[in-house]
């Protein structure tokens, strides 16, 4: 497939982890160009290069973090978004259904060219495919150091969480004309159902159907958020008073304190931030329906 073109983004692993995901995608990416990042962030702009030499079909072997930059370098242009799923958790790939641990399977997938139109969000002008997050789990990105991920792994995060949720959650305000209310202390935005993993955190989430999906935490303790974080993740929709759930095409938030975005597991930057949507604005290769 000459238009094809794979974009390795090791960054995130250690050397062994590198040789063996180089490897992977040699053995199935069938003699394509394989173009592999040097430091964090050359997806993005590896990826816009490869749009001005005319590759129509573009595929982020990685993570969340290379999908995202993947995506971002291949908005506004007709090239497609494929998936080699690498990363620990690959939330995007498993909302759409890709078997996760079968690189050659999904390899089949983009080869069989079927093509998906999905939503694409922008925080800022920055595009994000399935997650963007105000407050409590940007701060512990933030937190979470390259070499403590390499040592822990995804425990990491939860080391870096209990040391976040010891302080005073900030206060953030929220515009829109479809929000319940005006203020909160931690909010989590969703393209898609999932959340972290498998969980179908954004209940009433569809991936084309133009709509953010947001979860409002109102004025709670970072202790009292992760316990109603667990009541989302594990209940079938969202009744407790001290979380709210809307959607909505355009959303402003901003606080008077110095409060970090991510988006699909990267810091994006702080608050004020601005959201829109834009309509199947994606194309992804995804399985067919049903299979």
């Amino acid at each position: 497939m000459t238009n094809t073109v794979v974009i390795l983004n090791p960054v995130a692993g250690s050397p062994e982890t590198f040789r063996d995901w180089q490897e992977r995608v040699e053995s199935v990416a069938c003699g394509c160009p394989i173009r592999i990042t040097s430091h964090a962030g050359e997806a993005e702009a590896l990826a816009r290069s490869a749009v001005g030499e005319g590759f129509a079909r573009i595929i982020a072997a990685g993570g969340d973090g290379t999908v995202n930059q993947v995506a971002n370098g291949l908005a506004d242009s007709n090239a497609i978004l494929g998936l080699l799923p690498l990363g620990t958790v690959n939330v995007f790939a498993m909302e759409l259904g890709l078997p996760l641990h079968n690189l050659e399977l999904c390899w089949d997938i983009i080869n069989s060219a079927n093509i998906r139109l999905v939503d694409l969000p922008r925080a800022n002008g920055k595009c994000f495919v399935q997650l963007a997050g105000i407050g409590l789990d940007a701060q512990v990105v933030k937190e979470t150091s390259l070499a403590f991920k390499r040592s822990f792994g995804p425990l990491s995060y939860l080391i870096s969480a209990a040391q976040v949720a010891a302080r005073q959650p900030p206060k953030l305000f929220i515009e829109s004309k479809n929000a319940p209310v005006g203020e909160g202390s931690f909010v989590l935005i969703g393209n898609g159902r999932l959340y972290g993993g498998p969980f179908p955190f954004f209940k009433h989430a569809v991936m084309d159907d133009g709509l953010l999906d947001v979860v409002l935490f109102k004025r709670l303790g970072y202790l009292e958020i992760i316990k109603y974080l667990q009541d989302v993740v594990f209940s079938s929709d969202i009744r407790v008073p001290e979380v709210e759930y809307f959607q909505t095409r355009r959303l402003r938030i901003r606080s008077d304190q110095d409060v970090p975005l991510e988006l699909d597991g990267e810091l994006a930057g702080n608050c004020p931030v601005d959201f829109q949507i834009q309509k199947k604005a994606l194309r992804v290769l995804a399985p067919l329906p049903g299979s």
